[in-house]
């Protein structure tokens, strides 16, 4: 509400929640914005052209799929569904009527991740070789999604766009501490075609809040933290080194090398400004999102397959993402 509010030529005419108590909140704060507890006026209201739905997983698609058969361009907060075939679905309802589904994966519209993204291209760091991904916490518990459906999908999405490839297959373990059938924390593995590999822990018991993303390279090594006010990404001029053939055991000996620390300017600009800017943006100019349905769709197809590793006890779940 806050942030659409302040985007220049967008008017929000309604709010729509079931709880009457957050509705009186959002009443004193914006008094000219008018309340609904039902969606139907807003579906019926052709006045209305665009919807951000921020809602429990499990109600995603019901809602986003009412307000694209009603033609409003649709913004879904992730994941973007809480199945590939409910993806599926929203995404030819929006092709079929030419709208734009965009899904709110926040974290590629921060000028950290994208000089990541910069830095990797331009081959500062030399070949990929894994990243590996920590975002821990306590709590916030979630009712109807498991830690990775709640937290890894901000991870995965900044390892496609990092990595500019899909995994081929992933593995999953994880353990449900508090809520029976719930898992509190898990651990995702990620293969890639080209050897690269990426591992993701997410919790909601951890003591301390950490945001952490490492990416290591053939020649250096990136370190993001964005739990850090100022210096999110340090750069670190460290790797190891084989030699290249030796004729004994005796003769083969691993070089490390040790360089100076850097760290890049980042010009700090709110993340979901940025995402909500460039909904309104793609709605005027018809333009497709960095984060459409398909980027959603990834996410969840590979959240699918986790969720298979993890009830067979973490075995390798191959990845086949049907167009």
């Amino acid at each position: 509400m806050r942030v659409f509010r302040s985007i220049p030529g967008v008017k929000v005419s309604v709010i729509c929640d079931k709880s009457r108590e957050r509705l009186d909140h959002i009443g004193e704060l914006y008094p000219e914005v008018e309340k609904a507890t039902d969606l139907s006026g807003i579906r019926d209201d052709a006045s209305i052209d665009m919807v951000a739905v921020a809602t429990p997983v499990f109600s995603h698609h019901a809602i986003a799929s009412e307000c694209l058969k009603a033609g409003k361009h649709t913004f879904v907060e992730k994941p973007l569904a809480s199945s590939s075939a409910q993806c599926h679905e929203l995404i030819a309802l929006a092709e079929a009527r030419s709208l734009t589904l965009m899904v709110g994966h926040t974290f590629i519209y921060t000028t950290a991740v994208r000089k990541i993204r910069e830095i990797v291209d331009s081959g500062e760091i030399g070949e990929l070789r894994y990243i590996s991904c920590r975002r821990l916490n306590l709590g916030l518990f979630q009712k109807d999604i498991n830690a990775a459906w709640d937290l890894a999908p901000h991870d995965i999405s900044i390892i496609l766009f990092v990595m500019g490839a899909k995994p081929v297959s992933v593995n999953c373990q994880g353990k449900a501490h508090v809520s029976a059938g719930i898992e509190d924390i898990t651990n995702i593995s990620l293969n890639f075609s080209n050897g690269g590999f990426a591992t993701i822990q997410s919790s909601w018991i951890d003591p301390r809040k950490v945001r952490e993303i490492t990416i290591v390279g053939s020649k250096k090594m990136i370190v993001y933290d964005d739990t850090e006010p100022l210096e999110k990404i340090k750069i670190y001029d460290k790797r190891v080194e084989a030699p290249p053939h030796y004729d004994t055991f005796g003769e083969f000996q691993y070089s490390y090398h040790y360089g100076d620390i850097l760290t890049p300017f980042v010009k700090q600009v709110e993340p979901l400004k940025t995402e909500c800017q460039h909904f309104i943006d793609c709605v005027d100019r018809s333009a497709r999102p960095d984060t459409g349905g398909r980027e959603g769709l990834a996410v969840v197809q590979i959240l699918e397959a986790a969720t298979e590793s993890l009830m067979g006890g973490g075995g390798t779940i191959p990845l086949r993402y049907a167009s």
